[in-house]
């Protein structure tokens, strides 16, 4: 028998694998290739408190390897995911993760209380739409000029703090690489009481249109993920992991079981695909099967036989 359960904050996954943020909507087109119920989990798109439009112009341009992104968080707001997507997620069997932004404390807070709200009263008629928090700190703090609540520890530190407190679900962080030292961003979200961290969110990065002479983005800079950065991330997960004792979902460039059992030797005790879904739209299934057989081929009849091992 292979073993590919996981855990967090004492969720149990049928499997490590969890679709990534902003890469697979709420799942319902997803569903369409497959029973969406085999994956470990989803994180959901990104939220904000109110619907935001997303950036205007050109949002993503294909790289080597990878892809830039210059969506801007287009989303339908956190009452319009309650009442239009939450029916639908109380019928997946998986893990499912509000993914969590803002750009204010306060729009942080009121949004993990409306979440909270939203849980309990559920919880009360005992049913459950969604499990977990996902807190997205690479979002942009309009009262500090635009600079990323996730770059600066102390900055990201209140965030954390205020919803930790907000909150009784079961929290993880989403770390940005671009921070000026991720593993102390990770021993400042268990000291304030995370459950887990998720990293890496995508790098700044840029493309240069040189014919019109400027970036191909309005906003400038854009964010690079794919398996162009998989070696970053790899990094980071494991140099974060044995700097913390919380559970870490590992995630960057991710496309094959031999990726998956990489960050799992790394110390991650889940991971999430991203870029792979726009390319192959039954990489979360295929995945899957995947893992099983190299896991058989490899001896490894459990992922806690090789978590962490370096």
């Amino acid at each position: 028998m292979i073993d590919t359960t996981c855990r967090i904050a004492g969720l149990p996954f049928k499997n490590p694998i969890v679709m990534a943020s902003g890469t697979f909507g709420f799942g319902s087109e997803y569903g369409a290739f497959y029973e969406l119920s085999r994956l470990g989990g989803i994180s959901g798109k990104g939220l904000t408190l109110q619907p935001k439009p997303g950036n205007s112009g050109l949002r993503v341009y294909e790289t080597p390897s990878g892809i830039l992104n210059s969506v801007g968080l287009e989303n339908p707001g956190i009452p319009a995911f309650l009442r239009d997507e939450c029916p639908r997620w109380e019928k997946l069997d998986l893990v499912r993760i509000v993914n969590l932004g803002g750009n204010t404390i306060q729009d942080y807070v009121e949004g993990a209380r409306l979440l909270q709200e939203a849980a309990w009263e559920r919880a009360q008629e005992q049913r459950t739409a969604f499990d977990m928090i996902e807190l997205n700190i690479s979002c942009p703090n309009v009262k500090a000029g635009g600079m990323a609540y996730g770059i600066h520890t102390e900055t990201a530190r209140e965030v954390v703090r205020e919803i930790r407190a907000a909150t009784s679900l079961p929290l993880v962080v989403k770390l940005s690489p671009n921070a000026e030292n991720i593993v102390e961003m990770a021993e400042m979200c268990e000291e304030e009481g995370a459950d887990g961290v998720s990293l890496v969110n995508t790098f700044s990065a840029m493309k240069i249109d040189i014919r019109k002479r400027r970036s191909v983005f309005e906003n400038l800079y854009a964010g690079l993920s794919g398996p162009a950065i998989k070696p970053i991330a790899l990094r980071m997960v494991h140099q974060v992991s044995r700097a913390v004792s919380i559970p870490i979902m590992g995630m960057g460039g991710i496309s094959s079981a031999e990726d998956i059992l990489e960050f799992i030797m790394a110390g991650a005790e889940t991971i999430q695909v991203g870029t792979h879904n726009f390319v192959n739209p039954r990489a979360g299934v295929e995945l899957i099967e995947d893992l099983e057989r190299l896991m058989r081929e490899e001896g490894i009849s459990s992922l806690d036989e090789i978590r962490g091992i370096l």
